[in-house]
This record gives C-alpha cells, sequence and structure tokens, in this order.
C-alpha cells in the first residue's frame, strides 16, 4: 500500500513482506547469519522493506559472531564465559524485539550494530 504525505511516498509493507521480515529475525537466534544472507540474495530486489530488514539482520548477525569471537578469545581469562552468556541473551531479546517490530511493519535498528553490508 502506497500513501502520499508532504510530497512523500510511503510504502507499507503487504503482510508477507513484514512475515518473511519477522522470520528473518527470529531465524538469526537459531542458525546465526545463515537465514538473513539467504533471504537478503533471493529476496533484495523484490522487495525494498525485506531487503532493507534482511541486510539489518545480517549485519547484527555479523556483529553478535565477532563479539562471540573475542568473548572466545577472552575465555582464556575466564571473563570470556560471562561475555559469551551475555552476548547470547542480547542477541535473543533483540531478534524478539525486531521481531515484533516487522510484524507491525515497522523499520527495526539494531543498537550497536556495525553496518558492514550497506
Amino acid at each position: 500500500m502506497t500513501t502520499e504525505t508532504n510530497n512523500q511516498m510511503i510504502v507499507t509493507p503487504s503482510s508477507d513482506d513484514k512475515n518473511i521480515a519477522t522470520i528473518t529475525h527470529l531465524c538469526g537466534v537459531l542458525f546465526s547469519l545463515i537465514p538473513a544472507l539467504i533471504v537478503w540474495i533471493l529476496k533484495k530486489d523484490d522487495s525494498a522493506y525485506i531487503a532493507d530488514q534482511a541486510k539489518e539482520a545480517l549485519n547484527f548477525q555479523i556483529t553478535v559472531l565477532l563479539a562471540q569471537f573475542v568473548a572466545g578469545v577472552l575465555v582464556f581469562i575466564l571473563i570470556g564465559f560471562l561475555f559469551i552468556f551475555i552476548i547470547w541473551v542480547i542477541n535473543i531479546v533483540f531478534c524478539i524485539i525486531a521481531a515484533i517490530s516487522t510484524s507491525k511493519g515497522e523499520n527495526y535498528r539494531y543498537p550497536l550494530t556495525l553496518r558492514l553490508i550497506n
């Protein structure tokens, strides 16, 4: 659906687009960056909303993966175990928040995320 306000076009994503974006964010909890990468590659030309949200999920999962790697290195000084747990919880919480936002058709931006994929 498209509406025009103040000479700006506002595109409301379809329910299919919202569902794909929601599943993309939720699958990051279990399968890391693989679902976001697959959705982004397959759907980036079909829907700007899906492309944007898949990119956002992909960037967040890359950031989580890098943080887990650093925490894995820090395991040798014993603080890494705590960081691994904290990063895991943060991943779950932010993915759920993102899924709720995208199910409403909102554009979600993860905080503290490296924007490597543009």
